[in-house]
């Protein structure tokens, strides 16, 4: 029997998010993949899922703890041929389908580099064909990343689930768990759209985030929420943080409409985004976001907004306590220090950092919004 080939075209493919969801040890993967199925399966997704490969390989046999240098490199290799073979051909599905899809991928390409050295990543990347540049940067629509429950939220640790787990639920086993979590968001930074979802008190909050991140990956209407803001003071010695220095530009753009462009530099990547905003109700806003050559970031920026300078700062990321913190350092105006910090749902809820101090609570405050301090 002979099944008719839908050729691919360029409308299906634009049709297809591809995701992943990835974090390190028991940060409630497993439940967000059941939510995500049924809840974008309900609302008209092909929703697809791309297993989590490394726990395939070490199950089929593969020993992760051996000494054996040559075996413990084909077993790497064996997943970083399987993660991508098995990505591709779920994509060459979803292509012969006219509804829209989603690909979930359980953990992505790029968890493997947290896991062995940069040597080994760059040699195992140019034996497969590929970079980091390209599995980072191209391959992805969106990472989300769920903060371990060994950081914030050790009473919910468990290894029960997965059997091929070694960080165990002691004090060593939540330590190696933490820091892990922090090796797979180091290996992820730079992509244009990671986020990382806290842990907190309501283990249904954090999958209610998981759910709205994607929707906004689908450009579908999202509700309007503060993020909780603070301006604060160093007072101690800040954790181990991933550095980034921000440049903002604001466009021109019609009424109701703001538009920015925005280069991130890291230490190891780059990357421009063109973000558009747009209030539907006083509710509801649609906002998109594109990752744009460095050639079209620099036309854009043509069109410059003249009643608005270039807001240019410098970004420390790092968690306390499972929770996510974005600490902005402004030029302009210069000494301005801002705390973020997303899916917390109250001031009560927030665990502050003690290297740092509360100088004013300034969520919701359109004073101290990015293109409001943009003003000349």
């Amino acid at each position: 029997m002979k099944f008719a080939v839908k050729k691919r075209n360029t409308i299906t493919m634009k049709k297809i998010k591809k995701i992943v969801l990835t974090g390190g040890p028991c940060a409630g993967k497993t439940t967000a993949l059941v939510r995500i199925n049924d809840h974008f399966s309900n609302l008209g997704y092909k929703v697809f899922t791309v297993p989590e490969v490394p726990t395939m390989v070490t199950a089929s046999g593969w020993n992760y703890m051996t000494n054996n240098h040559e075996f413990y490199y084909e077993g790497e290799k064996v997943i970083l041929e399987l993660q991508l073979a098995i990505e591709d051909k779920v994509q060459r599905m979803a292509e012969t389908l006219d509804e829209p899809c989603i690909i979930v991928c359980d953990r992505g390409a790029m968890d493997i580099s947290a896991y062995i050295s940069p040597e080994m990543w760059d040699d195992l990347t140019a034996g497969c064909g590929t970079s980091t540049k390209e599995l980072r940067g191209e391959r992805y629509d969106a990472v989300l990343h769920l903060v371990s429950a060994a950081d914030g939220a050790e009473q919910f640790y468990t290894v029960a689930n997965n059997a091929q787990r070694y960080e165990q639920a002691d004090e060593a086993g939540l330590a190696l768990a933490r820091e892990l979590d922090k090796k797979i968001i180091q290996a992820w930074t730079g992509h244009h759209y990671l986020r990382v979802i806290n842990n907190g008190a309501n283990f249904e909050h954090k999958m209610n985030r998981v759910l709205k991140e994607i929707s906004a990956v689908l450009e579908l209407p999202q509700p309007i929420e503060e993020e909780r803001k603070y301006i604060v003071e160093i007072t101690g010695e800040l954790p181990d943080c991933i550095e980034t220095d921000i440049t903002q530009t604001y466009l021109v753009a019609e009424p109701g409409c703001e538009v920015r462009l925005r280069k991130r530099v890291g230490t190891n990547s780059s990357s421009n985004i063109l973000t558009t905003r747009r209030r539907l109700s006083d509710t509801e806003e649609l906002v998109t976001k594109r990752l744009i050559p460095n050639t079209l970031y620099e036309t854009m920026l043509q069109q410059a907004d003249p009643y608005r300078r270039t807001i240019v700062k410098n970004r420390k990321s790092f968690i306390w306590k499972g929770q996510f913190f974005e600490l902005d350092t402004y030029k302009d105006p210069a000494g301005l220090i801002i705390l973020e910090t997303k899916g917390i749902a109250t001031h009560d809820d927030l665990k502050l950092p003690p290297f740092l101090r509360i100088i004013e609570d300034i969520t919701g405050s359109t004073k101290y919004y990015n293109y409001n301090l943009a003003l000349k």
